[in-house]
């Protein structure tokens, strides 16, 4: 075991203390057109119960169901249609015995009515008890002068009772969840307008190197495309945060620095950079870190990728007094892909740490040259020293 072994952090002890210096940003409103994506900060129940009154499951009569309890293909029952409500309307009339109210679906059931006869059991009739249209094709038109009930209705037949699909004060979406497509749905039939969401993580990505050339710019004699940053930049939006490019730094002390000090001024929640956390002559990322905050941790056991580098900062003259305003994580290059999703959960409330191996691995190495990430194979080498190959 190389001499400096000793002082690689296993990749599950790296990732515990990332997440334990990691704390819940701050709570806004936002309009519910806004949320998706978000995270729930408080959990929302439902003000109401639904559906809030009786209403009817089908357009048709409301009646009373005793009026019709002998009702029969050969021997319809006769009633006086009163009135008429749609979805939308409050009742304005009561129904009585032998009378009905014809009524639309979703429509508040009126007062004295304890059931709904569908259109299809029903034909219109004039004043004079005359057929008015055929039995059961619709419900629309001019309000007839009565109808004929083919069919006995049970007390509650085609009524959607009041609190039947959501009592009031049910919990709907719990505290930490993401808000997606369906919560939403849910929510705003709750009569919810806003919620209580984290804000997004705001997150810088800078690139390092003076080879490094942004995506259609010429490579020219020595330069190489800047695949790691637009590849932050994506995995970041993808995981719900806002991704800020804060550009290529050269291989620079002054410039590294100028750009983390843009960061940090502008408040972002964390700061990741690929490149310059080695030992070479112009890795100079770590003495920016330092410059700005502490560095937590350095290397961690796993190869490509042993010099990563994890700390916290602030801006200058931020001196922590404003416990709304965490210090921003400083994350450099490139075990940060693997541990994204966990800082970023616990930043909005969700976090839950992966179950730490038996037995954690001090060090894994590409077994064998690759082409592609698809067909790449560790060798991950125990504390015991004996290697074992996984994929």
């Amino acid at each position: 075991m190389p001499a400096d072994r000793a002082d690689w952090l296993p990749p599950a002890d790296a990732l515990r203390r990332i997440v334990d210096g990691v704390r819940p940003i701050g709570v806004e409103a936002r309009p519910l057109l806004e949320a998706l994506g978000h995270v729930l900060a408080e959990e929302v129940a439902s003000p109401v119960e639904l559906p809030p009154w009786d209403n009817s499951a089908m357009d048709g009569y409301a009646i009373r169901s005793a009026d019709v309890a002998a009702a029969a293909d050969e021997a319809p029952v006769r009633l006086e249609v009163i009135g008429e409500v749609r979805a939308g309307q409050a009742p304005e009339t009561t129904v009585r015995r032998g009378t009905a109210v014809r009524i639309a679906t979703g429509a508040p059931v009126p007062p004295g009515a304890d059931a709904v006869v569908p259109v299809e059991a029903t034909t219109p009739v004039d004043a004079a008890g005359a057929p008015a249209g055929p039995r059961g094709r619709e419900a629309t038109g001019p309000l007839p002068a009565g109808c004929l009930v083919h069919e006995a209705v049970p007390i509650g037949g085609s009524i959607r009772r009041a609190g039947s699909d959501l009592a009031a004060g049910t919990l709907v979406v719990p505290a930490g969840s993401t808000l997606t497509p369906a919560a939403i749905a849910l929510v705003a039939g709750t009569g919810h307008g806003a919620l209580p969401v984290r804000r997004r993580v705001r997150v810088g990505v800078m690139a390092t190197g003076d080879e490094i050339r942004e995506p259609g710019q010429s490579l020219g004699p020595a330069g190489i495309p800047n695949a790691n940053g637009p590849a932050l930049v994506a995995l970041i939006e993808a995981a719900g945060a806002e991704a800020h490019v804060l550009g290529i730094a050269a291989d620079r002390f002054d410039d590294v620095r100028a750009r983390l000090c843009a960061g940090l001024v502008e408040g972002l929640d964390a700061i990741i950079v690929s490149g310059g956390v080695s030992v070479g002559p112009y890795d100079v990322v770590r003495s920016g870190f330092a410059e700005f905050g502490t560095i937590e941790l350095w290397r961690v056991a796993v190869q490509p990728g042993k010099p990563f580098v994890f700390g916290t900062a602030r801006a200058p003259g931020d001196d922590g007094a404003d416990p709304s305003r965490p210090a921003t994580l400083l994350f450099g290059l490139p075990a940060v892909a693997t541990i994204r999703r966990a800082p970023r959960r616990r930043a909005s409330g969700t976090a839950k740490l992966p179950t730490p191996p038996a037995a954690p691995a001090t060090n894994s190495v590409l077994a064998a040259p690759t082409r592609s990430l698809r067909s790449a194979r560790l060798a991950v080498m125990p504390a015991t020293g004996t290697a074992a190959a996984s994929s």
